[in-house]
């Protein structure tokens, strides 16, 4: 007499057409929103850089003018 063994079926779940459509519209918008924080962070740095260059850029310009000014009052107190 053969000593008779379970057999495991593995069954796989089937997904109907609208759950994978929804899937593949929720890993679309997760991924979208993603690249949309990334591209944020470099504009936001980019942002942060241009400033501080624009700002810097001022300071020496009011220093030069500065400087010019104490130039042309010590030139003419001569």
């Amino acid at each position: 007499m053969s000593e008779e063994r379970p057999q495991w079926v593995v069954m796989e779940p089937e997904l109907s057409k609208n759950e994978i459509r929804k899937d593949v519209a929720q890993s679309a918008v997760e991924v979208t929103a993603t690249t949309v924080g990334q591209v944020t962070m470099i504009i936001t740095g980019a942002v942060r850089d241009v400033a501080g260059a624009v700002g810097g850029l001022a300071s020496e310009l009011f220093e030069l003018r500065a400087a010019a000014k104490r130039a042309e009052k010590d030139h003419l107190s001569e």
